[in-house]
């Protein structure tokens, strides 16, 4: 089944509103991509050095209780905007699709 990049922005958008909603959010950050693997069975390493290539930093995370092993690929100082954060998570989601990963939420902390 081919992923649904319309659904996934506007889920993007949908999140980025009700963040806002909480309160003031800070102008950049360093964002956050989760990505897993299909099936359970993909290397992460050839993604990692692909989104390494982009200015991602990467780290993975092993499986831990319900949760599963997940690359976590981090963009510093970015601009915090839905249509920023959607610029960057559709770059790099295409990657994970490409390596058999699927995004699995993003989320940010202040750099």
């Amino acid at each position: 089944m081919a992923h649904d990049f319309d659904t996934q922005k506007a889920e993007t958008f949908s999140a980025f509103s009700d963040l806002q909603a909480e309160g003031d959010l800070p102008f950049e950050a360093d964002l956050d991509l989760f990505f897993v693997s299909n099936d359970g069975t993909s290397d992460w390493m050839p993604l990692a050095e692909a989104l390494a290539d982009l200015g991602f930093h990467t780290q993975w995370a092993e499986a831990e209780g319900d949760d599963p092993a997940t690359l976590i690929a981090t963009m510093p100082d970015q601009i915090l905007s839905a249509s920023a954060i959607w610029m960057v998570e559709e770059v790099a989601t295409r990657f994970a699709i490409d390596h058999g990963f699927r995004p699995d939420g993003w989320g940010f902390a202040e750099g």
